[in-house]
């Protein structure tokens, strides 16, 4: 049986990077998926590929009311959802506290913040009607600790509510079969961390350990265990995958 059987899943973030990663390691274990992404083109053709068992929704996770039609669009297609994966997520502009726009902070806030509270608000109710569920909000190495180099303060702030936020979910439904856990990667080979040029300069490197970046299919295993029933006793923990960066 493969590790995803008979699960539904809704993963934010889908089109590229990590969240497509997810997807296709998910449809691979057996999942039906609902992917959201702002990026239409992208979010469909993903969709297409995956096959029918997989469904493709334009989705501003910052919006409750898109989160009210994504749920219901997923339950008349699938069912209940059994998972959850908050993906969806912004760097923002490279500035200090007091250069840092104040609409910019927001906007990183919103996506990586209220979007995770949003999506957890939305699908509960849904996986309390299944009787099972496991959350996974994706949060960063900047959601654990604060490190020179980090983007701004609303990605480090955002990235820290993640983290809490899962912490209370967990706490809040760990009597009713819902689980909710954080994943904390350091940079990742996706498009988010190419587009600042963190490939072209090997000093981003050295504080790693293990001396790369990794793969996102690296992330999406460690996501794929806490979405599965082999984590069925994990909840309210987080999960760093940063070949090594935290330890020091």
């Amino acid at each position: 049986m493969k590790r995803l059987e008979g699960k539904v899943a809704i993963i934010t973030g889908a089109a590229k990077g990590m969240g497509e990663a997810h997807a296709r390691l998910f449809v691979q274990e057996g999942a039906k998926l609902v992917l959201t992404d702002v990026l239409e083109k992208e979010g469909y053709q993903v969709a297409e590929e995956l096959g029918d068992d997989v469904i493709f929704i334009r989705h501003d996770v910052t919006s409750e009311e898109g989160w009210a039609e994504v749920l219901k669009v997923a339950e008349e297609k699938f069912g209940p959802v059994t998972i959850l994966v908050n993906n969806a997520g912004i760097t923002g502009a490279f500035a200090n506290v007091a250069e840092l726009d104040y609409n910019e902070y927001k906007k990183v806030m919103a996506i990586n913040a209220d979007g995770t509270f949003l999506g957890m608000k939305a699908v509960i109710p849904s996986m309390l009607k299944a009787g099972i569920g496991s959350i996974v909000n994706i949060s960063s190495v900047s959601g654990l600790q604060v490190a020179p180099g980090s983007p701004n303060a609303g990605y480090v702030g955002s990235k820290f509510a993640v983290t809490g936020l899962t912490k209370m979910a967990a706490l809040e439904y760990a009597t009713r079969n819902i689980r909710v856990n954080s994943v904390h990667p350091g940079g990742v080979k996706t498009n988010i961390v190419a587009d600042i040029s963190v490939f072209d300069d090997p000093k981003m490197l050295d504080p790693t350990p293990m001396k790369r970046f990794p793969d996102p299919k690296e992330i999406s295993y460690v996501v794929l265990f806490l979405a599965s029933d082999e984590s069925s006793y994990v909840t309210a923990s987080e999960y760093k995958v940063d070949g090594g960066l935290t330890a020091k």
